[in-house]
């Protein structure tokens, strides 16, 4: 029976990690065994935090939003309910961005939301 030599697909395996690591600091980047532990621990970050900037922009929009409320004398929540009640049907990202480039816009969004 032929011998089967592994080396040419471990090459390429081991290759694909390292290339996966490049920029990681001390072994990580060039050490095999410690570079594939790496990688897959960066995937896991990668996971968790493609679900968790979700969360964190939500948390932004509503504290610009909360800004802006004080600024135009009504308290977020009183907002949104009024909006949600009037069936004003806008998002706490496009009120961000309404809060922070077109004040005037949200002052009367915020009073017809209010009225």
């Amino acid at each position: 029976m032929a011998r089967i030599k592994r080396g040419l697909m471990r090459h390429k395996r081991h290759k694909k990690v390292i290339e996966k690591a490049a920029g990681y600091w001390g072994r990580k980047k060039n050490v095999f065994s410690r570079a594939q532990e790496q990688v897959m621990k960066s995937g896991q970050y990668a996971f968790r935090d493609r679900r968790a900037r979700k969360r964190d922009f939500r948390r932004l929009w509503i504290v610009r939003i909360t800004a802006a409320c004080q600024g135009a004398g009504v308290k977020y929540s009183d907002l949104i309910h009024a909006l949600n009640d009037k069936g004003i049907q806008v998002n706490r990202k496009m009120l961000s961005e309404l809060a922070i480039h077109d004040m005037d816009a949200f002052k009367a969004i915020v009073a017809q939301a209010t009225a």
